[in-house]
C-alpha cells in the first residue's frame, strides 16, 4: 500500500531538475487533455484582485458605459496576446520563458527570464495578502484571530508544496478548484449586485487620460499572464489545434476576468473603496449566514493563483540561467513571496497598482517579440541560436524607451505622456514597436542568407 501510495506521487510530481525546463516535453508524456487550456486560463484570475479592479473603474470617475466599454476593450487587448502565446506550448514542448529563446538566444533570454521570476514574486504577494485577511476572518468566526505572518505563512505553504509538485498537480488545481470558486463567488457575485442599488453614474464621459489608463490597467490584468501561458500548455500533443488552444485559452480569461470586474463595476457604490478588505468585508455581509464559506473560498482563490506564480517563477529562474533543481526553485521562489507580503501588507494599493501598471513595460515588447518570431518569421528564425541576438537588443532598447518616452508615475512622467495630458500609451507602443522591428531584422537577416552576404 505505502509503496504504490509512494508511486501514485512520483507520477502526479513534474521532473525535478533544471532539465524539466530546459528540454522539451517528451512526447510519450505529452497527454494533457485540452480541456485543461481553459481552465488554466480562467481559474487564476478567480479572486477579489478582479473585483478591486472593477470598484477602482468608478474611482476613477468612470461611469457604467465608460467602464462597461473599458473592461471590454481592455480585456480584449490584454488576453488576444496571451492567447497567442498559449498555441506555442505544444509545439515546442517548453515554458513560456524558454521558448522565447528562439528569437532571444539562451544568454538574451536570461533578462526577461529574471523578470519574470521577480515579478511572480511580487504576484505572489499581492494575491497572498487579501488572501490572509480572509482566512484571517473566517478563524475569528469560532475562536481568536491568527497573526497575519502565521496565516500568510498557512497559505504559502500549500502554495509552496503544488509548486513543488509542479505543472501536473497545479493544472489539477486550476480545475476541481477552479470550479469550487466560481460557483461560490459567482453566486455571492450576483446576491450583491442584487442589494448594490443601480448603475454607477459619473457627472461627465471621463478625460482622454483617465480612460487610456483604466483601460491600460484592465489589459494588464490579463497580458500579465503573457509570460506564463505555454508553461500550461506544453503537456498538449503536439499536433494539438492552434485555434483551438486560443480560443480556449481566450474563452478562460475573459470568461474569469470581465465578469468579475464588470461585478466590481457594478457594486462599487455599495464597496466603498478599491480595496480587498473593502471587497471582502462586503461579500462576506452580503452573504450573511454563508460569510464564513465566502471568506474560505477568498482564502482558497490564492491558491489557484500562487501556485501558478511559484510554479512559473521556478521555471523562469532556471531559465535566467540559475541551474538549481526545479524543486529548490520553487522552495526559493515561495519563501521570498513569503516575505515580501509581510514586509508590504500595510502599503498593498501602491503593490497592487504598481504590479498591474509597471511590469507592461517589459511584458509588451517582450510579447511583441515572441508573436512576432512565431507568427510572422516562423521557420525562418534559427532553432536555438546560443547567444544574444538582435531580438534581444530589440527587447532592451524598446522596454527603456518605452519607459523614457511614455511612462506615468509619481516618480517620473516621460515627455511623450506629457504631451498626451499623462495619458500613458508606452505599452501599445512597445508591443507593436518590438514586435514589427524584430519581424522586419528577421527579413533583413533572411535576405542577406539568401543572397549569400554574411550577417
Amino acid at each position: 500500500m505505502t509503496a504504490c501510495r509512494f508511486s501514485l506521487l512520483r507520477l502526479t510530481m513534474e521532473g525535478t531538475g533544471a532539465s524539466a525546463v530546459s528540454e522539451p516535453v517528451p512526447a510519450a508524456e505529452k497527454t494533457m487533455r485540452l480541456d485543461r487550456v481553459f481552465w488554466s486560463h480562467f481559474s487564476p484570475n478567480l479572486g477579489p484582485g478582479g473585483w478591486v479592479t472593477g470598484v477602482l473603474l468608478v474611482h476613477l470617475g468612470l461611469d457604467f458605459r465608460w467602464g462597461l466599454a473599458a473592461i471590454l476593450i481592455g480585456n480584449l487587448v490584454g488576453a488576444l496576446p496571451v492567447a497567442l502565446a498559449a498555441a506555442i506550448g505544444p509545439k515546442t514542448g517548453l515554458p513560456q520563458m524558454e521558448s522565447s529563446r528562439r528569437a532571444l538566444g539562451r544568454k538574451g533570454l536570461r533578462l526577461p527570464a529574471f523578470l519574470n521570476w521577480i515579478y511572480c514574486i511580487g504576484w505572489d504577494a499581492v494575491n497572498n495578502v487579501p488572501a490572509a485577511a480572509a482566512l484571517i476572518a473566517l478563524v475569528a468566526t469560532v475562536g481568536p484571530a491568527p497573526p497575519f505572518w502565521l496565516a500568510l505563512g498557512v497559505l504559502a505553504s500549500i502554495q509552496m508544496v503544488a509548486s513543488i509538485y509542479g505543472h501536473h498537480v497545479v493544472q489539477a488545481l486550476q480545475k476541481y478548484l477552479g470550479g469550487l470558486l466560481l460557483v461560490v463567488l459567482g453566486a455571492v457575485g450576483l446576491l450583491v449586485v442584487s442589494r448594490a442599488g443601480g448603475v454607477p453614474t459619473a457627472p461627465h464621459p471621463p478625460s482622454a487620460a483617465i480612460f487610456i489608463l483604466a483601460t491600460a490597467i484592465l489589459a494588464s490584468f490579463n497580458l500579465s499572464w503573457a509570460s506564463y501561458s505555454s508553461d500550461y500548455t506544453r503537456y498538449l500533443p503536439a499536433d494539438a489545434s492552434p485555434k483551438r488552444v486560443v480560443w480556449l485559452a481566450l474563452a478562460g480569461l475573459l470568461g474569469s476576468a470581465i465578469p468579475f470586474q464588470l461585478l466590481g463595476l457594478l457594486t462599487a457604490g455599495a464597496i466603498g473603496e478599491a480595496s480587498p478588505v473593502a471587497v471582502i468585508a462586503s461579500l462576506q455581509q452580503a452573504a450573511g449566514l454563508l460569510g464564513p464559506v465566502v471568506l474560505a473560498a477568498i482564502a482558497l482563490s490564492s491558491i489557484t493563483g500562487n501556485s501558478f506564480n511559484d510554479n512559473t517563477a521556478s521555471y523562469s529562474l532556471i531559465s535566467a540561467g540559475i541551474q538549481v533543481p526545479r524543486v529548490l526553485a520553487a522552495i526559493v521562489t515561495a519563501s521570498l513571496g513569503y516575505v515580501l507580503a509581510v514586509a508590504g501588507a500595510g502599503r498593498y494599493a501602491d503593490l497592487y497598482t504598481s504590479y498591474l501598471v509597471v511590469t507592461l513595460y517589459w511584458i509588451a515588447p517582450w510579447i511583441g517579440i515572441v508573436l512576432a518570431d512565431w507568427y510572422l518569421v516562423g521557420s525562418a528564425a534559427p532553432r536555438d541560436p546560443p547567444g544574444w541576438t538582435i531580438g534581444a537588443t530589440i527587447f532592451v532598447v524598446t522596454s527603456v524607451l518605452t519607459i523614457i518616452l511614455f511612462s506615468t508615475s509619481d516618480l517620473y512622467t516621460g515627455p511623450v505622456a506629457r504631451l498626451l495630458g499623462g495619458a500613458d500609451i508606452g505599452y501599445y507602443v512597445g508591443f507593436f514597436a518590438a514586435g514589427l522591428w524584430y519581424a522586419a531584422a528577421a527579413r533583413t537577416q533572411r535576405l542577406k542568407l539568401a543572397t549569400g552576404i554574411a550577417p
